[in-house]
């Protein structure tokens, strides 16, 4: 039994759900980035299932390029997150609301 397209497609969208229910929810700035990630990992999903379905490597190479900005989104992410917390104490967005003045 073969993983058609629907299947991967279903996939990609439960994982982008996934994450849009974790981006709406935020309570922590660590949480809002996996979310952030969990979707774009949904977005490459797709992107390789309907390239693989049509015989076309596009969709791979866009793949590809989510995943290397992905990569750049967490370093530099990672590195604003340890600044917060160096200077907040904390990477609850409530009480980073608070602090606002």
């Amino acid at each position: 039994m073969s993983v058609g397209l629907s299947e991967y497609l279903i996939l990609a969208v439960i994982l982008f759900v996934i994450g849009l229910t974790g981006v709406i929810r935020r309570k922590n700035l660590l949480m809002l980035f996996f979310a952030t990630e969990i979707m774009l990992n949904a977005a490459n999903v797709a992107l390789a299932a309907l390239s693989s379905y049509m015989g076309d490597l596009t969709g791979q190479m866009f793949a590809l390029f989510i995943i290397a900005i992905a990569a750049s989104e967490v370093a530099v992410g990672l590195g604003l997150l340890i600044l917060v917390y160096k200077k907040y104490g904390t990477l609850d967005l409530d009480d980073l609301n608070l602090l606002k003045g």
